[in-house]
């Protein structure tokens, strides 16, 4: 089996470095000896040199979101190469709270994408619609298309306890490869749980899961990465 990919995503969470620095260091115990899955811990901005100095070489770190300009007056943005200067190998563009709650267009989100590229940084690109993905990716050529990542998010699932079902997600994955081909690694994401997280992989063909409350509960999140580790 090939490595799978399993992404945290924190968003606005926690609200101390305290409680950050013991959630990293909980989860980071808890997988020293994953050996299939590759893991990304996306947490909020201000944490990421706190938990890059804590952790190791086998968790990655990512941003959950980053401006088209790589510096400037832009009051509030991070750019790519602030990223990357934390250590941050990934980062989440096009989540659907950014669509939602900061009125990002698909016309942002592409900007984003061919900086993010130009600076060797891996974005995770997330859509809930296969509309999104000829808009998202306008402009890019094929053998970038290869270094990103897509996370497939169904609006009514994230943070309702709801998720697509394995027929429903199955579908989404191939209508995603017949358009941008097998090597894209696309992963799922939406109201992942230990109880689910098999399924999205073994059933609907998915190459890992982007997981955003689970991510937070230290136990739930450890025992996701190693119920697909332990796939074989």
């Amino acid at each position: 089996m090939d490595k799978k990919l399993i992404v945290a995503n924190w968003k606005c969470n926690p609200t101390t470095f305290k409680k950050a620095e013991l959630l990293f260091d909980l989860i980071k115990k808890g997988l020293k000896n994953i050996k299939n899955v590759e893991v990304v811990i996306c947490p909020p901005f201000v944490y990421l040199t706190t938990i890059n100095k804590k952790r190791e070489t086998s968790i990655k770190t990512g941003g959950q979101d980053c401006f088209w300009k790589k510096k400037g007056p832009f009051t509030g943005e991070v750019s790519p190469d602030m990223l990357k200067d934390l250590g941050c190998r990934y980062v989440i563009i096009g989540h659907s709270e950014r669509r939602r709650y900061f009125s990002e267009t698909d016309t942002m989100i592409n900007k984003k994408l061919k900086l993010t590229l130009k600076k060797k940084l891996k974005p995770i690109l997330c859509i809930d619609k296969i509309s999104q993905v000829k808009k998202d990716l306008k402009g890019i050529s094929r053998g970038e298309i290869k270094n990103i990542v897509l996370a497939y998010e169904p609006l009514f699932a994230i943070g309702t306890g709801k998720t697509a079902s394995p027929e429903k997600a199955a579908e989404f994955n191939l209508s995603i490869k017949r358009i941008l081909g097998d090597k894209v690694l696309i992963l799922y994401g939406g109201s992942v749980s230990s109880k689910n997280a098999r399924g999205f992989i073994q059933e609907s063909g998915f190459q890992g899961l982007l997981i955003g409350g689970a991510s937070l509960r230290a136990k739930e999140f450890i025992r996701i990465v190693k119920n697909i580790d332990s796939l074989r």
